[in-house]
């Protein structure tokens, strides 16, 4: 496959981390990305419902594209002809960009496909909406996220393979882009929160642990072992510029990192700055859960959204167990 159309796993985390940074802020921001959960309508009414013509639009879609005999990721927007909905593509981008930075669309006809059709939708789904982006080095555009018995206290753990509890957390590209194909038989929901919300609230009650936001830290490269070359990497975690936030946040990279001997122990401090930070993002009123069911797409933007995932329980049944497909997209700023 030529690659070169879409971006590296480094080439996308550099341009993610490559954000504009003019001040530390030191005032709540207003932003209509600084939503709180309390003050949002129901789901029902934000998320974006398929209608009947654009579900059919959808399936001749994706009809046409395997009339075309190619490998799915060497499809092209142009090979997944959707004239109705691209009217809707600049509006979703503008709402997860500059909006509530995030955004869900239900009604996906995944239950009328097999899994490779389901790949091969949501891969040119996301072409329209932006540049895919490799997802780790092993070379996956299009990840699966399901538990594979991977232990969750397991230092390089990716947690995403797991049916762990996953803290709020945020990926290294512009927008992450799930589709729910099955859920779990318990549990498994995915928690949002705003980082601006949670910022405005840190910096009028804590100044002092909002302004180490700005401090570049180490967070850890769980795809290295301990110690490796790029096992530990440095970011700012917050960066404004033209008044706006964008933030990178991790907190189980944050805290696991001083498994490398290049990296300091965490202070009282950090420890502070998590536990407040944690405790504002996961107040009832600030964040919510999201129930995702099979044909739903959530977009989210790694900038201005927080994502966590409660704990799941999987069906025993193989072909019932919790599946989701994954996009990481680069929109630009």
């Amino acid at each position: 496959m030529n690659l070169k159309n879409y971006l590296g796993f480094k080439e996308q985390a550099m341009h993610y981390l490559d954000r504009p940074h003019q001040e530390v802020a030191t005032q709540a921001i207003d932003s209509p990305a600084a939503w709180r959960s309390s003050e949002l309508p129901p789901l029902e009414q934000v998320a974006y419902i398929l209608s009947s013509a654009e579900v059919s639009e959808i399936k001749q879609a994706v009809a046409h594209a395997e009339s075309l005999n190619k490998p799915t990721l060497e499809l092209t927007r142009d090979d997944f002809p959707l004239p109705s909905l691209d009217e809707k593509f600049p509006l979703w981008r503008d709402t997860i960009h500059r909006g509530l930075g995030f955004q869900v669309i239900r009604g996906v006809p995944v239950d009328d496909w097999n899994k490779a059709q389901a790949e091969l939708f949501f891969w040119c789904f996301g072409l329209h909406l932006g540049t895919p982006g490799l997802q780790n080095p092993e070379g996956h555009l299009l990840g699966h996220v399901n538990d594979l018995g991977v232990q969750g206290e397991d230092p390089t753990a990716r947690l995403y393979k797991t049916a762990s509890h996953i803290n709020f957390h945020c990926d290294a590209a512009d927008v992450v882009g799930l589709l729910c194909l099955k859920k779990a038989k318990a549990g498994g929901h995915s928690r949002i929160a705003s980082s601006v919300t949670v910022f405005n609230d840190l910096v009028s009650s804590h100044p002092h642990l909002a302004k180490k936001l700005f401090d570049k830290r180490f967070v850890d490269n769980r795809d290295k072992e301990v110690n490796s070359p790029d096992g530990a990497i440095e970011v700012q975690p917050c960066c404004y510029a033209d008044g706006t936030l964008r933030t990178f946040y991790h907190l189980d990279y944050f805290k696991s990192v001083p498994r490398h001997d290049a990296v300091e122990a965490l202070t009282d401090e950090d420890h502070a700055l998590f536990e407040m930070y944690e405790k504002i993002a996961n107040d009832p009123k600030n964040c919510f859960d999201m129930s995702l069911e099979p044909g739903d797409i959530q977009l989210i933007s790694n900038h201005t959204t927080l994502h966590a995932r409660t704990e799941f329980e999987d069906d025993i049944d193989p072909d019932k167990r919790r599946h989701l497909l994954r996009l990481w997209l680069s929109i630009g700023l």
